[in-house]
């Protein structure tokens, strides 16, 4: 873990199940420069090519790979400000 002012956590909180499929659900908080933010990241286990029969650790680890490169690959934009 980094410093206190620095501590970002990613923690898997459930599997879900609704009419577009299942999904591992994975909650977000953290600290960084002075700014505090939480965020819910939805993973579609079809996209992350694991099986439903599969182990919970391997469903984890796949959904939260996946996450992790999506997330930093994103390009985060403010709705509404065109120009700070």
């Amino acid at each position: 873990m980094k410093n206190g002012s620095e501590n970002n956590l990613i923690r898997f909180t459930k599997i879900s199940k609704s009419k577009q499929g299942l999904f591992a659900n994975f909650k977000a908080k953290g600290i960084k420069g002075g700014t505090a933010f939480t965020a819910s990241i939805t993973v579609d286990l079809a996209a992350a090519e694991v099986d439903p029969g599969d182990s919970l650790e391997k469903i984890i680890e796949e959904c939260a790979r996946m996450a992790e490169r999506d997330i930093k690959k994103s390009d985060l934009q403010f709705e509404g400000l065109t120009s700070i």
